[in-house]
């Protein structure tokens, strides 16, 4: 698993109603561009099922996202799936520290198969993922914060 946080001077509700609205994660994410709710939902509850865009100079390809977890202003978390594999489990906790400061941490746990193991290098680019979605969470969270902080 892969762990990385920030504290950002905004209330863990506006948080989380930022990060979990997928649609909005290609504002902060270097590899993520966004993408659109399934099946007729319009929100992060348990069950939802979102459909991801990403990048990687040239390369695109796309995930199908399950929400796992929705308990608003705490935790979000989704299972993303490709090729009806399983990729990854992704989390994000807002934890206040009472100075109006929360504490963002945003976590990835690869649960890639043998297959996706080959695949998924070819198709995104990406030969070292552990290094790769480290970066990658960092540059997100640090975006998040610049998103949260200049807005009122």
């Amino acid at each position: 698993m892969i762990e990385e946080s920030i504290d950002i001077q905004a209330p863990p509700e506006r948080l989380y109603e930022m990060v979990s609205d997928l649609a909005r994660m290609g504002e902060w994410s270097p590899e993520n561009q966004g993408g659109k709710w399934l099946g007729g939902a319009t929100a992060a509850v348990e069950g939802a099922r979102f459909k991801g865009r990403n990048r990687n100079g040239w390369r695109r390809w796309s995930t199908k996202v399950r929400i796992v977890t929705a308990n608003p202003p705490k935790e979000v978390a989704w299972e993303s799936k490709a090729m009806g594999m399983k990729i990854a489990l992704w989390r994000y906790r807002f934890e206040p520290n009472g100075d109006g400061v929360t504490r963002v941490v945003e976590s990835t746990e690869d649960v890639r198969g043998p297959v996706m193991n080959v695949v998924g290098p070819l198709a995104t680019g990406v030969r070292d993922r552990v290094d790769a979605n480290r970066s990658a969470m960092r540059a997100t969270l640090e975006q998040l914060k610049k998103a949260a902080e200049s807005s009122p």
